[in-house]
């Protein structure tokens, strides 16, 4: 599945903040960061559902994140 959510994420180091702990929770996943979108977009594609993980892992780090529809 992929997974689309609005962050608050907005700069290339903090992507590589979050780098090594999305790689870690979700090793055969497939993600990017759009941070030129107005919602700096982050998409997953994983087999597992678990969308309230990546909110948690953000969450964690003091960044906002929700899943788009």
């Amino acid at each position: 599945m992929i997974y689309v959510f609005k962050t608050s994420v907005n700069t290339e180091i903090e992507i590589q903040e979050l780098k090594p702990y999305i790689e870690k929770l979700f090793p055969f996943s497939k993600w990017s960061f759009d941070l030129e979108d107005c919602d700096n977009i982050f998409r997953i594609e994983i087999n597992e559902s678990m969308p309230d993980l990546i909110i948690f892992l953000f969450k964690v780090f003091d960044f906002n994140c929700e899943e788009l529809e």
